[in-house]
């Protein structure tokens, strides 16, 4: 029995039995996709998240620049810093031991060059990431093929990439009509320059599920469909902490309202002089 199963069940919680015990690794992805068996990624930028994600068996730990709109405020990935998600990895890599941790390359911090994006890379990886994540097709692939040279591993990103939200014109699902064949040779082109994995956000299902038959690498897929090899949401919409709730987000908690108890029941104890009470209280 694994350690995330154990413990999942000493405290009480279901965990599939498709667990592993294994360290996940790029090449396991890779073997999940050939077995057959869903790949499960969620966001983390905390140690609780990434302690509590580990023992439910979830494969990999995405430290996104996502954290700019759910940790730091911002109506943007855009804002998120280099600085940010090194920190956040850090937090995240050193509360889990079973998934991969996969953090993003922030804006501005590969587009510029080739040199840049190693830089960026090698610190991310410094930090406690096993992989990275960048953003672009074919328009990246010489940044792709460095670090990759470089021993970092790289995970690809196609669809809708948030970091290009004014260029993209807004939240729109992207790879529709003519633009499809242009999405799935971005794709190939990704997998031969070494990419291990896919996202493919906000991209037509039939269309993800084409992708995924033609690479040889897993596809993870966020409003992209069931067809893709695995899928990966925001943890906070995940749980119902964000009240964010577009199409493709399914709350499995309402973690929102939960919380929002509890810290109504903390003030009115206090307001009432019930907390704390004697058996919260130290008399020597």
């Amino acid at each position: 029995m694994t350690n995330a199963l154990h413990l999942a069940r000493t405290k009480g919680h279901h965990v599939s039995e498709s667990v592993t015990p294994r360290k996940i690794r790029t090449h396991t992805l890779r073997d999940f996709k050939k077995e057959g068996r869903a790949i499960t990624m969620l966001t983390s930028y905390d140690t609780f998240s990434a302690s509590i994600f580990d023992e439910a068996g979830i494969d990999v730990l995405l430290v996104g620049d996502s954290a700019g709109n759910t940790v730091l405020g911002y109506d943007s990935t855009v804002y998120t810093k280099h600085e940010d998600i090194v920190r956040f990895t850090g937090a995240v890599a050193r509360s889990c031991e079973r998934p991969l941790v996969l953090a993003d390359l922030a804006f501005g911090t590969y587009q510029v060059s080739v040199e840049e994006a190693v830089r960026h890379g090698v610190e991310l990886m410094q930090a406690g990431a096993q992989a990275v994540k960048l953003e672009g097709g074919r328009e990246v692939l010489p940044q792709v093929e460095a670090l990759v040279r470089a021993g970092i591993p790289v995970c690809g990103h196609l669809g809708f990439t948030p970091q290009s939200v004014n260029q993209l014109g807004g939240f729109k699902v992207q790879g529709r009509g003519e633009k499809a064949d242009a999405l799935l040779a971005d794709a190939v082109a990704l997998q031969e320059a070494g990419a291990f994995a896919v996202v493919l956000e906000l991209v037509p299902a039939p269309l993800a599920a084409r992708v995924t038959e033609t690479l040889d690498v897993p596809t993870i897929g966020i409003g992209a469909g069931a067809g893709c090899d695995g899928q990966v949401l925001v943890w906070q919409d995940m749980a119902g902490l964000s009240g964010f709730k577009p199409r493709f987000v399914k709350a499995f908690a309402d973690l929102r309202s939960n919380l929002m108890r509890a810290a109504c029941e903390y003030g009115n104890a206090v307001r009432a002089g019930e907390f704390p009470s004697p058996e919260h209280t130290f008399e020597k």
